[in-house]
């Protein structure tokens, strides 16, 4: 039989039929696809060939296969090192929820993200949520932030779950696509989709007091259908986003900024550091190129972490 994955544990998952039937399955021996060291062979978004084992009203299976990606968002696993962690696979967007407080999203890990994206050309969108707890000064650091991506080809949404503020305009961007919707834990993934769809229930929890930073309310990766061809997938909170499986020369290709200055740079190995002739470098020099980029950059050259 052949299905689609909507929810993964790591040891069982939950997968649709094509006549619409859910099994609860799980993979015969190390099921792996060629090429790949992941802490999750099975990923929600995949399209699987799977055996059914029907014992009256319990659907069980077992996944034997998993069929090529289209794309994938990976990161490097917290648990094992030098393996990397499957968030979703074949999608068309990919989302990420942006908060500038409670918890604050840092840009280094914004632009991991969409480093992450445009390694698999996976159209991004920035979503900037809690725009209620923003005053005046609050406002004006986000619409310069926002103003960095937008001027680079990122759209930005401005929404309040707590509120219902830009929730519709939200809505509208999800039809007829599989959307991930990643960020922090506590910046409001599953409180927006239980806005959008109050059957599915999600759990959600405070914000920490002592630390500022959210609570683990989203255990593991599912994807909802809210209505006919429209799908999205929550996540668990990302604490940090590790690069894994890019080498340092090709980080400046998915830099759209950088990337439409490739090719002119006086050496062909250049990484756009200190090297002599370097249009990127002198790009960012000029303003062309905002600084706080190209220090994303260079700490992920650095393979440095992504607080700042």
């Amino acid at each position: 039989m052949e299905g689609l994955v909507f929810k993964s544990t790591g040891s069982w998952y939950k997968v649709k039929s094509e006549d619409g039937q859910d099994y609860q399955c799980r993979t015969r021996g190390k099921l792996k696809l060629a090429g790949f060291k992941t802490t999750n062979p099975v990923a929600v978004g995949d399209r699987v060939a799977f055996e059914a084992d029907i014992h009256g009203d319990k659907y069980w299976g077992i996944i034997t296969k998993i069929h090529q990606r289209t794309n994938y968002i990976i990161r490097k696993s917290v648990h094992k090192r030098g393996q990397g962690h499957i968030l979703a696979a074949n999608i068309d967007q990919a989302m990420l929820m942006v908060t500038r407080t409670y918890p604050r999203t840092s840009q280094g890990f914004i632009d991991r993200f969409l480093v992450n994206t445009e390694s698999f050309r996976i159209p991004a969108i920035l979503i900037f949520n809690k725009i209620d707890l923003l005053d005046e000064d609050g406002f004006q650091t986000q619409s310069e932030l926002a103003n960095v991506y937008e001027s680079i080809g990122y759209e930005c949404l401005f929404i309040s779950a707590l509120k219902k503020q830009g929730v519709d305009n939200f809505h509208l961007h999800l039809k007829d696509k599989v959307t991930l919707l990643a960020g922090h834990s506590g910046v409001g993934k599953s409180s927006l989709i239980n806005i959008l769809s109050p059957e599915i229930g999600q759990k959600v929890k405070q914000i920490s007091d002592f630390s500022l930073k959210g609570k683990h309310a989203t255990t593991f990766a599912e994807m909802f259908e809210l209505e006919p061809n429209t799908y999205i997938i929550d996540t668990p909170g990302i604490k940090e986003l590790g690069m894994i499986d890019m080498e340092d020369w090709e980080i400046s290709h998915y830099f759209p900024e950088m990337r439409q200055l490739l090719g002119e740079c006086k050496f062909n190995n250049c990484l756009h550091v200190s090297e002599p002739g370097c249009v990127v470098l002198n790009a960012m020099v000029n303003g062309v190129i905002h600084e706080s980029r190209y220090m994303s950059y260079l700490s992920m050259l650095d393979n440095d972490d992504n607080r700042r």
